[in-house]
């Protein structure tokens, strides 16, 4: 089957979410000069109904008219790993934050130099694609995403719903810092399982359950929590 995100002439297709005209138009003709295929809309309303794993990365507003952007990334980091990279007038260290531990893979403030957003959809790019993968195996570390299973050295872990779901959030995202406050909004319920006191417990009792591997549950202070492969260094 063929891969979706190139287009039969072989450009990367690249989903863009702008309500500017004006600016729409440059950054569009900015990326087809560049060798991109960019597909363009310019509400949060069509954002919600678009299909990411058509596109190789989104570039996204948060001022758009009927749905702020926040919300649109919420939404396209619930249904995909697509690479997001947030292009806004807003320059609030909160609102960045924000949009990271939501899932923002980059932030770039407006006003920009065109060669800047190309840069960084480039970098971006070249780090390996995030997919929805269906397992995870690095040196006696197998996850199964599918049939929600845990083994060490080919050894059953049983591990709760909670721990599962913990432990698949990062390796999905392996070797990328997740924040304590994305994993207790996303992974945790903070009204019935707690904030992010909960959330190191959980992480604590995974370590332990998988033994020699646990190491790789890597803490980042000031940020949260990352899953190493065995070759980091």
């Amino acid at each position: 089957m063929q891969n979706q995100r190139a287009t039969r002439e072989g450009e990367t297709r690249i989903l863009l979410i702008e309500d500017d005209e004006k600016l729409g138009a440059q950054v569009v003709e900015h990326l087809r000069q560049s060798g991109f295929q960019p597909n363009w809309l310019r509400t949060g309303e069509d954002a919600l109904v678009a299909t990411p794993r058509d596109y190789a990365l989104v570039v996204l507003d948060l001022m758009l008219p009927g749905v702020f952007g926040l919300d649109v990334l919420k939404h396209l980091r619930s249904i995909s790993d697509v690479p997001v990279l947030v292009l806004s007038a807003k320059n609030e260290a909160d609102v960045k934050v924000k949009a990271l531990e939501l899932g923002a893979d980059d932030y770039v403030t407006k006003p920009f130099w065109p060669e800047e957003l190309i840069a960084r959809v480039h970098a971006r790019l070249r780090r390996p694609v995030l997919e929805r993968a269906e397992a995870y195996s690095d040196d006696g570390l197998e996850i199964d995403g599918a049939a929600r299973t845990v083994s060490v050295d080919g050894a059953a872990v049983e591990m709760t719903k909670v721990e599962f779901e913990l432990l698949w959030s990062l390796a999905k995202r392996a070797g990328q810092a997740l924040s304590r406050a994305w994993l207790v909004s996303n992974v945790l319920d903070p009204e019935r399982e707690g904030g992010e006191r909960t959330l190191d417990v959980h992480v604590s009792r995974i370590r332990k359950k998988l033994g020699r591997c646990g190491e790789r549950v890597v803490t980042v202070w000031g940020v949260g929590y990352r899953l190493d492969r065995s070759d980091a260094p």
